[in-house]
């Protein structure tokens, strides 16, 4: 007796898998992307969350205060000398991410998030007065006396929170596009680990010839 099983059973079983795939074949996309930047994707979640909630911790930087100079701009150029900027990827193995003020000072080093967290914080421990602004591709610490940079001005920036009066603004920001692609290279793909960039394009590969095949088969019956 054949074990062989009817072509009929084949295409019956074959043909709900391959309009499944070429229907959810995007998000099976993005899933993947996922998985390789956040194998836990709680940490995206939290640091979405922090982004409109800074976590301001004067306690965290109680015991520095007393190392730290009065004046608002000698305090930040204090916090830059203290904590050495270093990108995500280098810190916390992730493209993005949130850290709290804890984390920060456990850690030593930070991209601009980190700086602008332990920057508010103390400022919030010594009550001066400022605002946490976020552009497209940086964050920082506004308060008066400071001077616009070509990434730090009233332009580029598209969310800013007074933590003194609550209140929350929006805009859209006066960034270009080329510039952002270039803080996304610098920051993104070129301090991604070698493992996770081949991890990640392997994985999008296999997809797509698994695409590929299953509409060539289609194609042929």
């Amino acid at each position: 007796m054949s074990n062989e099983i009817p072509d009929n059973i084949n295409i019956k079983w074959s043909s709900p898998v391959r309009r499944a795939f070429h229907r959810y074949f995007p998000l099976l996309l993005i899933l993947w992307i996922l998985f390789v930047l956040y194998p836990n994707p709680v940490n995206l979640i939290i640091s979405v969350q922090r982004v409109f909630s800074p976590d301001v911790d004067t306690g965290a930087v109680e015991p520095l205060l007393g190392d730290f100079p009065s004046n608002p701009l000698a305090i930040e150029k204090a916090v830059m000398e203290r904590i050495p900027y270093r990108y995500d990827w280098e810190v916390y193995d992730m493209p993005w991410y949130f850290p709290t003020v804890e984390k920060v000072l456990e850690k030593g080093e930070g991209d601009c998030k980190a700086r602008a967290l332990v920057l508010a914080s103390i400022f919030e421990a010594e009550n001066i007065p400022y605002r946490v602004n976020l552009s497209p591709i940086h964050v920082w610490v506004e308060y008066e006396g400071k001077e616009e940079t070509s990434v730090e001005n009233a332009r580029v920036k598209f969310y800013q929170q007074d933590p003194e009066t609550g209140e929350k603004w929006f805009q859209i920001p006066e960034i270009g596009l080329g510039e952002v692609m270039d803080s996304f290279w610098r920051g993104f793909w070129h301090p991604m680990p070698d493992s996770r960039k081949a991890l990640l394009i392997l994985g999008l590969l296999a997809l797509v010839t698994v695409r590929l095949t299953l509409f060539k088969t289609r194609a042929t019956e």
